[in-house]
């Protein structure tokens, strides 16, 4: 087998750009499940919300890159967040759940349809949208940078990423030892005891809703702009179990939990993804095991059995414990 190959992928996966994408989401999501006790099964929506934000404000409208950031990061989360959370949030954590999943459906269908191909562009997405980012790149496009794992662009991205991350679990950190953070905390482990108190225990989920969302919409941008495409299919359920994983993986309740899971996931995914390709390509692994074309689900088999032995021993994933498991539904 190529070791330096191996090794490579494996990093990618560790460091690079997916990791990136799918660890801001995660952070939000630890805001709303994590810290919250939010059911969201829909953080694909925003993170669907941040790329067509930016997307749709510099191709259908012809506006700044940067007013589309501001649209996507403070408008279309802020619009989603009330939508979803006005009529559900008063009610049990479940109803909250069904209409997430049922959002984040809806509006990749709405976006994908035909009628709003002149806003969208339908299936075919909406492209070219990341110039003015990518003209700031002080690396070459034709060369490869940090050990030959990534060409200019790539760099680009995943160094403004990186920057991003760190910026945002640090606001993460901030806000969850801040008076706000104790509160949702509390909201989270008895909500009748916290309106006892004289909180408002659906603004607060109101609010936490929203800034969950920003952080996921960072997240679904920058997928964006790695991709220069805001595709609906990019958007799709499975994106939200993905980051579900990378946050169980991790620990709920933890500030690195999301980050840390999304790291360990994916550089998992990458290492037994390349490992699997080079055992059929030499024939370690017989076509009667396994063809080449099988690889990509057999890796999520291997991932789902992780899981299944990670919540069997140490459900409350890598960093957290067992008391930010818990979660009052009432």
């Amino acid at each position: 087998m190529d070791i330096g190959a191996i090794f490579e992928n494996t990093m990618r996966g560790f460091i690079g750009e997916q990791f990136i994408f799918f660890a801001l989401a995660a952070i939000g999501l630890n805001i709303h499940f994590g810290f919250t006790g939010l059911l969201n099964f829909g953080q694909a929506v925003f993170m669907a919300a941040g790329a067509y934000g930016l997307s749709m404000m510099v191709v259908t409208w012809g506006l700044n890159f940067w007013v589309g950031v501001f649209v996507g990061l403070v408008i279309f989360p802020f619009i989603l967040a009330v939508i979803l959370g006005a009529p559900t949030l008063r009610l049990r954590a479940d109803y909250l759940a069904i209409v997430t999943i049922a959002a984040a459906e809806i509006f990749r269908i709405m976006v994908r349809s035909p009628t709003f191909d002149r806003w969208t562009g339908s299936s075919d997405g909406l492209g070219g949208f990341a110039t003015d980012f990518y003209d700031l790149s002080p690396f070459d496009p034709s060369e490869r940078y940090f050990f030959d794992l990534f060409i200019g662009n790539q760099m680009w991205v995943v160094l403004i990423g990186w920057i991003v991350l760190a910026m945002a679990a640090f606001a993460c950190w901030l806000l969850i030892r801040s008076p706000w953070g104790r509160v949702v905390k509390a909201i989270r482990e008895d909500e009748d005891a916290a309106r006892s108190l004289g909180k408002n225990a659906y603004w607060y989920k109101m609010q936490a809703l929203y800034i969950g969302g920003v952080f996921g919409a960072m997240g679904g941008m920058l997928r964006a702009i790695g991709t220069q495409s805001a595709q609906p299919d990019n958007f799709i359920t499975d994106v939200t179990f993905f980051v579900w994983v990378a946050l169980i993986l991790g620990g709920a309740g933890k500030v690195l939990g999301p980050v840390i899971g999304a790291a360990v996931l994916y550089a998992i995914l990458n290492f037994s993804d390349i490992v699997l390709r080079q055992g059929v390509e030499s024939n370690n692994i017989p076509d009667s095991i396994m063809s080449g074309t099988q690889v990509g689900q057999v890796r999520f088999m291997l991932v789902g059995l992780g899981l299944v032995l990670l919540a069997t021993f140490r459900p409350q994933g890598i960093l957290g414990n067992k008391e930010e498991m818990a979660l009052d539904d009432r």
